[in-house]
């Protein structure tokens, strides 16, 4: 098939662009004519707080990119779909935002060839949601996305849960794939018997649904040894969580370190920690369970989304309920303190089966995709 996949990809950054660029790599591999159709402006900086481009490439750029799309030119949305119309058999929509509904809506309507069908010609078009809402929303998103979903050939998401609420917005069909791994970077070496750094670690875009909040609470009722490093862009006021850290006695033991974490920095930071945190208070899937095991690294995790069954309790990891300072506390407590219990999950812990991941997730985006 000639496949476009509208959505971001370098210079961004992230893991969502990531992920286009891959998808974008390994369907051109099956034999597939792929285009990436990206942003040369996303969305205006004060809706974003934070650096939206890197410099460098952190994995292969996929070259048949163009970047017809900006914010600030909605004369060229509804162009975009006209072209494609005429250049392509499918189309796969990334939803990032509802911020870029408008954007979609009117490469819908480029598309569209006469009537609410599918004319002679007219591509199929698949909206691959990362996320179907956001987890801090606004009351104009769900009619946003709604309106992109109702007009779309079909819907892929990630989770269960996901395909439930996305069914609830529209009534084409949803299929689900288990998120396969997009990792940016490797370890030069993975070392199980080393002895315990007595520091956690925290990475990735810090927001109020990630709870690190949560964690800095239980931090300071669990090991008075343990320190913690967090490394990620912050989206919101830095200064809230520099203030909670002093107010808990903590700035001797957390290492904050807000920015972009750029690739080649990533593996330093996993292998000077015991142990991966995500205290997330919501969620659907984190790539940064497969980034741990990756690194060789167990997961303290919260039962939400895809951590309840991709972190093994006991096993690999560690679950405890979301925004629950106690329990969270108590899962450090026993990590550190109980004899055998770091080095027995870090022992169990098995690298992600990349390559089986991404074929069973082409095998699901394509029969989205073709509606087979």
């Amino acid at each position: 098939m000639r496949v476009a996949i509208v959505g971001p990809t370098h210079p961004y950054k992230g893991g969502i662009a990531q992920h286009t660029t891959e998808l974008a790599h390994r369907l051109a591999a099956r034999g597939h004519d792929v285009v990436i159709e990206s942003w040369s402006d996303q969305y205006p900086a004060r809706l974003y707080p934070g650096v939206q481009r890197v410099a460098e490439p952190e994995m292969e750029p996929f070259t048949p990119t163009r970047y017809p799309l900006s914010w600030r030119r909605p004369d060229g949305w509804v162009r975009l779909g006209r072209r494609l119309r005429r250049e392509v058999d499918a189309v796969v929509l990334v939803v990032v935002t509802p911020i870029q509904a408008p954007a979609y809506l009117a490469i819908l309507t480029g598309l569209r060839r006469g009537g609410r069908g599918r004319g002679p010609g007219r591509p199929r078009v698949l909206a691959l949601c990362h996320n179907v809402l956001p987890h801090e929303r606004r009351a104009v998103d769900e009619p946003l996305v709604r309106a992109v979903l109702r007009r779309v050939s079909a819907v892929l998401v990630h989770t269960p849960a996901q395909a439930e609420l996305a069914t609830r917005l529209t009534p084409v069909p949803v299929a689900v794939a288990e998120m396969a791994p997009h990792l940016w970077t490797t370890p030069d070496q993975v070392t199980s018997g080393e002895e315990p750094h007595r520091r956690l670690l925290f990475f990735g875009l810090v927001r109020p649904y990630k709870g690190l909040d949560v964690l800095l609470r239980a931090l300071a009722r669990g090991p008075a040894d343990v320190g913690l490093t967090v490394a990620g862009e912050f989206w919101g006021d830095e200064a809230v969580t520099v203030a909670l850290i002093g107010e808990l006695g903590l700035r001797e033991r957390v290492d904050l370190r807000p920015g972009y974490v750029a690739a080649a920095d990533v593996p330093a930071l996993f292998a000077a920690a015991d142990a991966l945190v995500l205290p997330y208070r919501a969620g659907t899937a984190s790539q940064n369970v497969d980034l741990a095991r990756l690194h060789g690294l167990p997961v303290v995790a919260t039962t939400v989304g895809t951590l309840a069954t991709s972190v093994r309790d006991g096993v690999d990891g560690l679950l405890v309920p979301p925004d629950d300072v106690d329990a969270l506390a108590a899962a450090l407590r026993h990590l550190y303190d109980d004899p055998g219990v770091l080095a027995d999950l870090r022992a169990k812990v098995s690298p992600p089966d990349v390559r089986g991941a991404w074929e069973r997730y082409l095998d699901a985006t394509l029969a989205a995709l073709t509606g087979g």
